[in-house]
């Protein structure tokens, strides 16, 4: 079998929560697991400005005010283009490039205060963009969902999952003894790595680290793997979830309900 050579993209997301101790010690793990690219929500600030990052480093953000998302570039040897007409405060969209591949991506944070069509919109913009292309999003989603591995769905959750299989989309997150957040208020999934069908299969290794972090969010891992011989033919045409057994007991038991109900 001949030797297939990868490009392989180490990648985190995690939300800094504005802290300065969180930022710090991302920044120690980037050295220490020599991180390519890291999507972050909620950078540390100073003054407006993104802070604490090590020199050399390149970091993207776009708008005025508090900016709330963020793409950290550690890699020399990546391209990276910022894509300003759909990039802002909580919106970062790249064009990546490394040696002759390309794909897109994002950092979005959404507002629990605001309402969650205001993000899908500018969701639905990028999309229509990259149509065609690989894309892979980093979202600080504010939602709960059983289909990501959360306790409840809530009305943010049952949103997102209907506008994640209008699209087609494909959620990565898969079953962890950790989550994504937890805080003294409790624990829940709301950080997610989301890809189209063009990307799915280049994104391997998704984890939770277990790494001290110093936010309330956990450090999410995962790979992209850039195979020289990729073609865009093998596409999903579901969305995927990641599906507890017990999840698929009640979807059963709700089918059979419907299926007897309606005959």
């Amino acid at each position: 079998m001949a030797n297939i050579h990868k490009e392989q993209i180490n990648c985190n997301q995690i939300n800094l929560k504005h802290s300065r101790g969180a930022t710090d010690n991302l920044m120690q793990i980037i050295t220490q697991e020599n991180t390519d690219i890291v999507i972050i929500q909620e950078p540390y600030l100073y003054q407006n400005s993104i802070k604490g990052i090590t020199s050399g480093y390149r970091t993207y953000t776009h708008g005025n005010g508090k900016s709330r998302a963020a793409i950290l570039i550690t890699n020399n040897t990546i391209d990276a283009l910022l894509l300003t007409k759909y990039s802002d405060k909580d919106t970062v969209l790249l064009e990546i490039r490394k040696v002759n591949k390309k794909f897109y991506a994002a950092s979005i944070y959404m507002d629990y205060k605001e309402e969650t069509d205001n993000s899908l919109k500018k969701i639905e913009s990028i999309l229509q963009f990259t149509k065609g292309g690989k894309l892979i999003m980093g979202v600080d989603s504010n939602s709960r969902s059983t289909m990501w591995n959360g306790k409840i769905t809530n009305t943010r959750g049952k949103i997102l999952e209907e506008f994640v299989a209008s699209y087609h989309l494909h959620i990565i997150n898969e079953e962890n003894e950790r989550t994504t957040f937890q805080s003294t208020r409790g624990k829940s999934n709301i950080d997610l790595i989301i890809t189209n069908d063009q990307m799915i299969t280049d994104v391997k290794n998704w984890d939770i680290s277990d790494e001290e972090r110093a936010s309330d969010h956990n450090i999410i891992k995962f790979s992209i793997n850039l195979d020289k011989n990729t073609t865009h033919g093998k596409h999903l045409s579901e969305p995927r979830y990641r599906i507890k057994k017990h999840q698929l007991t009640k979807f059963s038991e709700k089918l059979k309900y419907n299926i007897t109900k309606t005959f």
